[in-house]
């Protein structure tokens, strides 16, 4: 009789199996169970370390991948997959390498490379905004439109597109700019708006795009090589509310006194701190976070961008906030180059950008085609007033045909009823009217949750990389348990067993030529130093209380070693009451050094107390053998050999 984790585990192995093809190759069999040529390339090639693949390397490689399946099959048979242990650690791991996966590469590569493209030039912009009132209804839309139209129309003319941006644009900075946006660069604009703007040539408006805040016509009037982004420091003097000519005036004069003193040497910061009415930068000398275009008033972006070296300083910039003087801290040219680099730095840049749900969407609709999406023949209306009903009194279960019960769409093993639905809809909700639209966008995301769910639940069945890091974390998880149990406890509890082994196998265990000796090991030169020094000048039977009082930042030992586990760099003799040369290790910048008690220098054999670590070691795979010889008879073996020949 089987239990829920081995029948699971098999319903498992034979659906990934199905799914690999009915032309897979089978390597070898273990107790029936295939494992495939795919999969042992696969672990071969993440174990080679840099070999040149050879039939011997494959087939000593197969023994052991044969040895290592031999194992796991028998921690399947000990149902020890389901030890809550096992399934919490592996329901972990799961969850924190599927995130990685639930990505659609292809569309999202798109992106990378559609956004290293755009951001090799910068667009100077001009823009008419007709304006939609946040829940338009049709007529407002309508009216927009005609607007739109009417400007688009004007355009096509001739007018001058600054007149008709003034007579239409209902943007609300063009009374100060005129519709003029500057530059603007890739990661600017909204996503929609940015692949607007990089459709168009130079001198080239375009038609009215709507977005739910309006119409928009753009126009392109030129383009630039990238300026990339600069850090700057500034030096604000701000107006005073509602000023006056003569507080303007009064402005002014600050500036141009601050200005003459950072053309004396005065330090910039040192002003900033003073006197800079920037409330979010004068506390750190002035300076803002690092910025591209797009981002500030065009007059200050310009000035920015045009100081030629780091440690220039501007004349005093005019805005609608004060006077602005800059200093340039650093430029960062946009990557020219699509390199490891440049792609890991705009996917990350991608990836925190609202255009990432063009890549979600893209994942969605592959999620939705692999896991076999089918939605019921239930109409909108009718789904829409069930829920605008049921929500609204729930005491109601059923409506035109349709109950609690119904399933409204599925997926490959799983149904989706219309009480899921609600409750999603009562929860996402709230207080907040429905309507058909809004119900439909609100269903739209049950279905994409839904499918999500579905999908990270099941990602082993759609994405063989999962499924073969899944398998070699449970697997492996199996073999510590149950190597755990047959070998390694066994090998280190068994006191006859591995005084019996020693006494079989005495002339294994041999001392080289060794010493008696105290080791040391400090955390740096300086603290090795003062420890060889104190010891030294104190009788060295006081070594364990000095070596104590340097806490975690000393490690001392005593022993009998082989003449190679003393640090000794320069090979120098060796002598009893002598300290050897420091020996410095690169890695950790630790330094070690011993002190020599007395020196064997002939061969002897070991006594069972100081040959026991490696009688552990050779009893454990001895044990292992011993074991594995059993696994073969238990479990038939069956190695595909023309198969093997193709490797």
């Amino acid at each position: 009789m089987s239990t829920p984790g081995k029948t699971l585990f098999v319903v498992s192995s034979l659906f990934l199996l199905f799914l690999s093809g009915l032309n897979a190759q089978t390597l070898f069999t273990v107790d029936h169970y295939p494992v495939s040529k795919e999969e042992f390339l696969k672990a071969y090639n993440k174990n080679n370390t840099g070999q040149k693949p050879t039939a011997a390397a494959y087939r000593d490689y197969l023994e052991l991948y044969i040895r290592y399946k031999l194992k796991v099959r028998a921690a399947f048979d000990a149902q020890l997959d389901t030890l809550p242990g096992q399934r919490m650690e592996l329901q972990n791991f799961r969850s924190q390498v599927a995130e990685s996966y639930l990505k659609d590469e292809t569309s999202l590569d798109r992106l990378v490379k559609e956004a290293f493209q755009r951001g090799q030039k910068d667009i100077h912009l001009s823009h008419i905004l007709i304006m939609l009132p946040k829940n338009a209804e049709e007529t407002d839309t309508a009216h927009a439109y005609e607007k739109a139209m009417m400007a688009y129309t004007a355009l096509k003319k001739g007018k001058k597109f600054d007149e008709i941006t003034r007579l239409y644009s209902e943007d609300p900075s063009v009374r100060s700019n005129g519709g003029n946006l500057g530059y603007i660069t890739v990661f600017t604009l909204p996503y929609q708006l940015e692949s607007l703007a990089y459709s168009l040539a130079p001198g080239q408006y375009s038609k009215p795009y709507r977005t739910k805040g309006g119409y928009h016509i753009f126009r392109n009037d030129g383009e630039r090589k990238s300026v990339g982004r600069v850090k700057v420091a500034q030096i604000l003097i701000a107006f005073p509310p509602s000023p006056t000519e003569s507080a303007k005036m009064d402005t002014r004069r600050k500036v141009d006194s601050l200005y003459t003193l950072l053309q004396r040497g005065n330090d910039f910061a040192t002003l900033a701190r003073a006197n800079s009415g920037d409330n979010l930068s004068y506390q750190q000398g002035g300076e803002i976070p690092e910025f591209g275009v797009g981002h500030y008033d065009s007059a200050f972006e310009a000035n920015a961008f045009a100081l030629d070296r780091d440690g220039a300083i501007s004349k005093p910039i005019f805005s609608e906030f004060g006077y602005h003087i800059l200093k340039r801290l650093g430029r960062k040219p946009f990557p020219p180059v699509m390199d490891e680099a440049a792609t890991t730095q705009i996917k990350q840049l991608v990836m925190n950008d609202p255009r990432i749900e063009v890549s979600r969407k893209a994942l969605l609709d592959r999620i939705l085609q692999q896991a076999d999406f089918h939605r019921a023949a239930i109409a909108d209306a009718d789904l829409w007033a069930f829920t605008d009903s049921s929500l609204r009194n729930t005491g109601l279960s059923s409506f035109r045909g349709m109950t609690w019960s119904t399933t409204l769409f599925s997926l490959t093993r799983q149904s989706y009823s219309v009480k899921e639905w609600l409750d999603y809809a009562r929860a996402a909700r709230g207080l907040r009217p429905g309507g058909a639209q809004a119900d439909k966008e609100l269903f739209g995301r049950f279905i994409e949750r839904c499918a999500q769910d579905y999908y990270r639940g099941h990602l082993e069945d759609y994405n063989k990389d999962f499924s073969f890091q899944l398998t070699e974390f449970r697997e492996g998880n199996l073999l510590f348990e149950i190597m755990q149990r047959k070998v390694w406890d066994k090998a280190s509890t068994d006191s006859a067993g591995l005084r019996k082994y020693f006494e079989a196998h005495k002339d294994k265990y041999w001392w080289d030529v060794s010493a008696d000796a105290l080791l040391f090991t400090c955390n740096n030169a300086k603290t090795a130093e003062d420890l060889r020094n104190r010891l030294q000048t104190h009788p060295i039977s006081d070594w364990r209380q000095m070596a104590d009082s340097g806490a975690a930042a000393v490690q001392a030992d005593s022993g009998r070693y082989e003449l190679a586990q003393i640090p000794n760099p320069t090979k120098a003799t060796l002598n009893p009451g002598t300290f050897t040369p420091a020996a410095a290790n690169s890695t950790d910048n630790s330094v070690s050094f011993a002190y020599i008690f007395k020196v064997y220098n002939t061969r002897a054999p070991r006594e069972f107390r100081d040959a026991r670590g490696f009688v552990i070691n050779d009893y454990q795979a001895y044990l292992e053998d011993q074991w594995i010889a059993e696994l073969k008879k238990k479990y038939a073996v069956k190695i595909e050999e023309s198969v093997f020949k193709t490797l």
